[in-house]
């Protein structure tokens, strides 16, 4: 399985706009959007003119099956944060997320020299917990009752890689690494 990044196009905005709005995929997110594809161009003309966030699509096998981000890289403190979802069932992998992860640890400490990189998790999605201590994240705290969506309160885990731990573990770890400085 090949697992390639590259930048973000307007053609694409119908394809994330339907993977953000799938209930697989919000259930473990901040909120349920109904989302336009007029609100999309304006959401696709804002980040590209944020230079505090890098979004990308993941490609499986050449195909579109998610998007990758990062935001926070402009933060002065050399703190990032990130997030990311493979919307197309059929390409979820767990060889798929451990490149994701861990070659973004790779360019956050290697390329663009951060000091570390945070995620938040709703506590519910144990499996994603699970994958990001595989990789070698620690968990910094559990906040119960943290976001309420449609007035149902749901727990977070806000979980971190340091550029340190990250070159003290990276030699027992293997994966496929995964480009993040590709263009169109």
């Amino acid at each position: 399985m090949s697992v390639t990044l590259r930048e973000i196009t307007e053609g694409d905005l119908e394809q994330i706009m339907h993977w953000r709005m799938d209930p697989d995929i919000t259930k473990y997110m901040n909120t349920n959007p109904k989302l336009t594809l007029e609100g999309q161009k304006k959401w696709f003309k804002g980040i590209r003119e944020n230079t505090d966030v890098l979004y990308r699509m993941i490609l499986v096998n050449g195909e579109p099956a998610g998007v990758i981000n990062l935001t926070g890289l402009n933060n002065p403190e050399g703190n990032l944060g990130w997030a990311y979802y493979v919307g197309e069932k059929r390409l979820r992998s767990i060889q798929t997320a451990l490149s994701l992860e861990m070659s973004m640890y790779d360019f956050c400490f290697d390329v663009l020299k951060k000091k570390a990189v945070y995620g938040d998790i709703f506590t519910l999605n144990k499996g994603v917990i699970q994958l990001h201590k595989l990789c070698g994240c620690e968990v910094v705290e559990e906040k119960k009752h943290h976001v309420c969506k449609e007035g149902v309160w749901y727990d977070v885990t806000f979980m971190r890689m340091t550029a340190e731990r990250w070159n003290e573990i990276r030699g027992t770890k293997r994966y496929e690494k995964i480009n993040f400085e590709e263009r169109l």
